[in-house]
């Protein structure tokens, strides 16, 4: 199988968010071909309020793992990285949080992997990101563009705090981390 494009959306509100997100991004590198981050943004919990807020990116690269062995290669990072599902429990507070979004415009629906992710037309923590990268992206499932379910969503406390400037620099540091440049 040839190389397939794919959208990954990260998320961390507990310790070094942005530290994390950075390590997830270099962990993923390993996997992914012709690698791609969004801007940083800061978003209010969704579903369970009564937690940090997040702060999201979503990751594009071209892979050559399965759906499947890519959801596996995600939850490693996940678990490396200070993840515990059942302690957090469904939309709970986390370390790092990473869903494939998109894998090409293949249609998956098995009992624990669903691509297109099942909730990414309702939430614009992913969508702006998602769209930064790929404005013309469509839903393969419906074929309507992203863009449209994009314009149809609330605020729901979305802000973007800005660029990812993101590197690779082997030599320096082995993974991709973004520049500090301003205080997240």
């Amino acid at each position: 199988m040839g190389h397939q494009q794919v959208f990954l959306s990260l998320g961390s509100n507990l310790g070094d968010r942005l530290a994390l997100l950075a390590d997830a991004v270099g962990r993923l590198g390993r996997h992914l071909r012709q690698l791609r981050v969004s801007s940083v943004y800061e978003t209010a919990p969704l579903y369970n309020t009564s937690q940090p807020r997040f702060l999201n990116i979503v990751v594009a690269g071209a892979t050559r793992l399965s759906p499947r062995e890519l959801l596996a290669a995600a939850q490693a990072i996940e678990r490396a990285l200070g993840r515990d599902r059942a302690a957090s429990g469904p939309k709970g507070p986390r370390p790092i949080d990473i869903d494939l979004l998109l894998y090409g415009d293949r249609l998956v629906r098995e009992p624990d992997l669903s691509i297109p992710h099942p909730g990414m037309r309702e939430r614009r923590f992913v969508l702006e990101p998602l769209l930064e990268l790929e404005p013309r992206l469509r839903d393969p499932a419906s074929g309507l563009p992203l863009a449209e379910a994009l314009a149809g969503l609330p605020g729901q406390g979305v802000d973007r705090v800005g660029p990812w400037d993101y590197t690779r620099s082997e030599s320096e540091h082995g993974r991709g981390h973004p520049r500090r440049k301003a205080e997240l």
